[in-house]
């Protein structure tokens, strides 16, 4: 997708503090944090969303979820953190493509907004 700005961050386009990556996946900083430590993990190919890519590549799914594992674990996560995919508008997200939020640092609260 041309005008999608996490495909243009996957390909370099768009800089971002990127903290892993391999030949399908890429983890960098969110801009706007939500917790002391905030990744996005998102798999370089375009899918709308969770539901979109668990349908086309349940492979690439499981993937991307052992990735935010490793960069929430390489982030120093020990005591825990949230890993969140928003799917859809009234699911809270805001690009249309799929990511994984990886929040910590801090004590989460339940229920979460």
């Amino acid at each position: 997708m041309t005008d999608c700005l996490f495909c243009k961050i996957a390909t370099g386009d768009i800089p971002a503090t990127i903290v892993a990556e391999s030949e399908r996946i890429v983890v960098f900083a969110d801009l706007s944090p939500q917790a002391p430590i905030h990744l996005l993990a998102i798999p370089r190919e375009h899918y709308a969303d969770v539901a979109a890519l668990a349908g086309a590549d349940p492979t690439l799914a499981g993937e991307l979820l052992a990735t935010a594992t490793q960069a929430a674990q390489s982030a120093g996560l020990d005591d825990g953190y949230r890993v969140v995919f928003n799917t859809g508008r009234d699911g809270g997200q805001t690009v249309p493509h799929v990511h994984a939020h990886v929040l910590g640092g801090r004590q989460m609260s339940w229920p979460p907004g």
